[in-house]
């Protein structure tokens, strides 16, 4: 078993900050990426930004700049730093993990967590 547990959501003003983080917990083997997405009411989760093992981290283009993911594997953590914030980032954010576990198959698979609510307003 597997668990992906957010945390640090909540509501901003525009212009403001916010650091989500992300722990994974169980009978993890090799993690091959952690990362965030989003998802609006009516559209797709799309990513956010992804941090892959032993490459560099990748970003949509409408947060480059403003947000910065971070790992720290000795926890199994992934942070999302987002500054800057504006309204268009209001969302339900996930945390995705692509992982190996020391059950079988013994092949990556994904795991997501429960989503935080991520709020820009005036």
């Amino acid at each position: 078993q597997v668990q992906l547990v957010e945390s640090g959501g909540g509501l901003a003003q525009p212009g403001g900050s916010l650091r989500l983080s992300c722990i994974a917990s169980g009978e993890i083997h090799i993690i091959h990426s952690m990362g965030w997405y989003r998802q609006t009411p009516g559209k797709q989760r799309e990513l956010v930004a992804d941090a892959i093992t032993g490459a560099s981290p990748k970003y949509a283009d409408s947060v480059k700049g403003r947000f910065t993911i971070s790992r720290d594997n000795a926890k199994n953590t992934v942070y999302l730093q987002m500054n800057s914030l504006n309204i268009e980032d209001t969302a339900v954010y996930y945390c995705h993990a692509d992982l190996v576990t020391y059950s079988p198959p013994y092949e990556p698979d994904g795991y997501w967590g429960q989503g935080t609510q991520v709020t820009v307003s005036l």
